[in-house]
This record gives structure tokens, sequence and C-alpha cells, in this order.
């Protein structure tokens, strides 16, 4: 009876191992978000896609947001890294100030995806706009409506990768085109680029009174353009127009309104989302990113094809 008693518990012991390594083998796959700008409407949109989309793959998602510092993101990445998960998106953030995190991650095979971020070596890829074409494409439309003469204000947050191609992209055109003289370039605070954009506005204006003395706001993104257009309208000033990038949908109402904020280049930021996930779903099955560096394309927007 004993002898019996004893190959029935090993037998079951046996049993229960096997069935803990399928389980093991076919357990849940863990994706960790991280980005320092969760605040932001567009950065939010992509990370809602990005949670909708795993949970439909059946993934599990972890949001961490460092509300602006990305200092502390590095450290949260690190405590991602120590936990094991199976991937990470960091959205909307410059990789180089992450080289060490994604060095770490590489040596654990934990792959790194970027979702409109930058792409360096050592990630698995990137997702974004094509950031020098959409500057070139709003660029172009400012310069025209002005005649390629203006007084400019360039508000900007060069520390975001893509925000920062766009600003090189306008530098390089402006060289191009004497009769363009920068006021001022203004970095916005973030978070709270609207409302910092709004107060930055409405100081120049009281510094610039005459009219003539600003005729054009070019933005690096929708935020600080809305924040812009607020000013400028509440000051009464008719002669500046402003512009934007993103196509976020409190830029292109104020668009169709006739606001100031006269034009945007609305970026497909569900694109982005989508590209970075089904990438993933390629890494999780052993293959590699179809690209390091892949575009959503992005349109021009303005009070003809707003809707």
């Amino acid at each position: 009876m004993k002898k019996w008693l004893s190959g029935f518990i090993a037998a079951f012991i046996i049993l229960s191992l096997a069935a803990c390594g399928g389980k093991s083998g076919d357990s849940q796959k863990t994706v960790a978000i991280l980005s320092p700008y969760l605040s932001s409407v567009t950065t939010n949109q992509m990370i809602e896609v990005l949670k909708k989309q795993s949970a439909d793959q059946g993934w599990k998602t972890n949001v961490v947001d460092t509300k602006g510092d990305v200092g502390q993101l590095a450290s949260r990445m690190e405590d991602v890294i120590s936990t094991n998960v199976d991937a990470i998106i960091i959205v909307s953030t410059d990789p180089n100030q992450l080289k060490s995190q994604i060095q770490q991650a590489s040596e654990k095979n934990i792959p790194v995806f970027g979702c409109d971020s930058g792409y360096i070596e050592g990630m698995a890829m990137n997702a974004t706009s094509d950031n020098e074409a959409m500057s070139k494409m709003i660029t172009e439309y400012l310069l025209k409506t002005t005649n390629n003469k203006a007084n400019m204000v360039v508000l900007t947050y060069r520390p975001h990768p893509g925000v920062l191609k766009r600003s090189v992209q306008l530098d390089k055109m402006l060289e191009q085109t004497p009769d363009v003289k920068k006021v001022t370039e203004q970095e916005v605070q973030v978070p709270g680029p609207i409302e910092n954009s709004r107060k930055q506005m409405e100081s120049l204006l009281l510094a610039n009174k005459d009219a003539g003395a600003i005729t054009a706001v070019w933005a690096g993104w929708d935020e600080p353009a809305i924040g812009a257009a607020q000013a400028i309208e509440a000051s009464g000033r008719k002669d500046i127009v402003v512009t934007g990038i993103d196509g976020n949908s409190q830029a292109i109402d104020m668009i169709k309104k006739g606001s100031p904020l006269i034009a945007t280049v609305q970026q497909n930021f569900d694109g982005m989302a989508e590209l970075v996930v089904k990438q993933i779903g390629l890494v999780f099955e052993g293959k590699q990113a179809e690209d390091t560096q892949m575009y959503a394309p992005a349109t021009l927007i303005t009070k003809e094809n707003a809707k």
C-alpha cells in the first residue's frame, strides 16, 4: 500500500510540474510603456492605442509616467528591466537620454521599441512621422502665406527628438529666406505647454506692440500653437498667423473657426502605435522587426480641408 501511495504521489508531482511548465511557456507577455509626457494630448493618444492593441493581443501593459522628468524616467526604466518584462516601449522620448538603460535591456534580451521617439543602436525599432518632411510641409505653407516676408516667433522644445528635427529643418529653410526675421525663439515648458505658451505670447505681444512687429508664429507642435493663438486672439491682433504640427482636435477646431491658427500637419498617431504593436508581435514570434525606423504618413490641414 505504501509503495502504491508513494508511486501515486510521485506521478502526481511529475504531472503537476509538466502542467506548470506548459503554463509557463504560454504565460502572458508583459509590455512596459514609459514616457515623461503622458499629459500631452498626442502622447496620451498613442499610449491609449498601445494599451488597447496590446490587450487585443493578450499582453499585459504597465504604464510609467514621470511627468516631464527624464532623469526619473531612466531610473524607472531600470526598475521595469529588473522585473524582466517582455518588452519596453518608450513614447515621445529621446533614446539618447536612455542609452545606458537601453543597453541594460539589450543585455537581458528585453527588446526596446520607440513610438514617436528616435532610434539608436540597441533598440528593436521606432515608429514615428518623418519630422523633417512635416516641418518642410508646414514651413513652406507658412512662408507662402506670408509671401516669404515675416517677423517670426518660434516656440519649440528641442529636448524632444521629433520637435528637434522639425526645428533644425526650420533653421535650414530660414537660412534660405533672408526676408524672414526670427524675432525670438523660446522653449515651451512641458508639462503645461498651452498655458505656458499663452503666457509667453502675451509677454511678446506687450513687448512688440507695433503693427507688423510680429507677423507669424511657428510652433513645433500644436499645443504651443494653441496657446499662442489664444493670446493673439485675446489681444485683438489681426496681423499674426500661427502654425503647428500634430493635428490634434483642439487645433483643428481652431483652424475651422478662423482663429490665428491657420494650419497644422496631422500626424497618424494611431498608425504609429499600430506599427509598434505589429513589430512587437513579430519579435515575440522570434522574428526581427521589419525595419529599425518606420514612418506613418502625415497630412497638411488648413481651413479648406479641416474636418
